[in-house]
């Protein structure tokens, strides 16, 4: 991924904004999931295996899908992250274009007012 103008500084697009907001997300979501994959760790190895039946096994495996569902979430904040990196990248280059584009016309009207 290329790098991005960071959201500290003053002029801060929207979609860098949003990239900023994006990356902190997919970083708690990950976070999340990983607490919860140790969590459920401990559980697994804590309860003996006679306890680890009816709605205390139901419960280790909804956390188990939960844990997978959340990396999965973490997976797609990243993908969408990677696109609004490249929309910022873009831009950028468009942006730098229009401005010479503009000043190109400027000195083309000063130089036919002379």
């Amino acid at each position: 991924m290329s790098q991005q103008p960071s959201s500290s500084s003053s002029a801060a697009t929207p979609l860098v904004r949003a990239l900023d907001q994006n990356e902190a997300v997919k970083e708690t979501v990950e976070q999340s999931a990983n607490e919860l994959l140790v969590i459920n760790a401990v559980l697994k190895q804590e309860l003996p295996n006679e306890v680890q039946d009816g709605e205390v096994a139901q419960a280790l495996r909804k956390t188990d899908e939960l844990e997978t569902r959340i990396q999965e979430s973490a997976q797609d904040l990243a993908q969408v992250n990677q696109v609004l990196a490249q929309e910022i990248d873009e831009r950028a280059v468009l942006e730098r274009e229009l401005a010479r584009t503009k000043a190109a016309l400027v000195k083309a009207r000063s130089e036919t007012a002379d």
